[in-house]
């Protein structure tokens, strides 16, 4: 996402701004370790733009100095800027999941975009302490299904860019499994790019 007066109007187009300039961009994130500064990194892997990282305590301060031209880019959750994205104060240029997203369906996938590679969701789990009996794991997880199902919650989080997970994946094997396999696609990356949180 950029500030809509850039001169990117197109993924395509911003790929080749920021691999023109003689410095590297700055790319605002909401703190070290968050969802935008990963997905930040995985960008300069996957795109081979190096970035100038400025961290902000949160994501609203840093989308601020995008709206007002202070940094040059932000790769974040579409949650936290789909309003501004509506509202024509920032520029979105694609998605980074797999699929578009329902609630924003004329923004592209990154793929669509052409920019091949770069996919990353950011998703929410429920845990409890190791030990807990079996009866109560089920009893919370048809709890909190329940009410993931409930059309006006479902409905509220749409409107917010969230997709849901497909209901047969909202079991605690299935979060097991995709914990798993996030932490093995993540975590080298992140020590990689010597990521610590502070």
């Amino acid at each position: 996402m950029t500030d809509p007066r850039g001169p990117a109007t197109s993924l395509k187009e911003l790929l080749d701004w920021l691999k023109s300039r003689p410095s590297p961009p700055t790319a605002g994130t909401a703190g070290a370790g968050s969802g935008s500064h990963i997905a930040a990194v995985y960008f300069e892997n996957v795109s081979g733009i190096k970035l100038q990282y400025v961290p902000y305590r949160g994501t609203a301060p840093a989308l601020n100095d995008l709206i007002a031209g202070q940094i040059d880019l932000i790769v974040d959750q579409t949650s936290n800027s789909i309003n501004q994205i509506r509202a024509g104060t920032i520029r979105a240029y694609a998605i980074t999941d797999d699929k578009r997203l329902r609630s924003a369906p004329d923004i592209p996938t990154a793929e669509e975009a052409g920019l091949k590679g770069f996919n990353m969701t950011l998703w929410s789990g429920m845990w409890v302490p190791k030990g807990t009996p079996k009866e109560i794991v089920t009893k919370l997880n048809a709890a909190a299904v329940e009410a993931l199902n409930d059309p006006g919650v479902r409905k509220q989080l749409e409107s917010q860019g969230l997709e849901m997970t497909p209901k047969d994946q909202l079991t605690p094997e299935a979060l097991g499994t995709r914990q798993k396999a996030e932490i093995a696609k993540w975590w080298p990356m992140i020590k990689a790019a010597n990521i610590k949180v502070d």
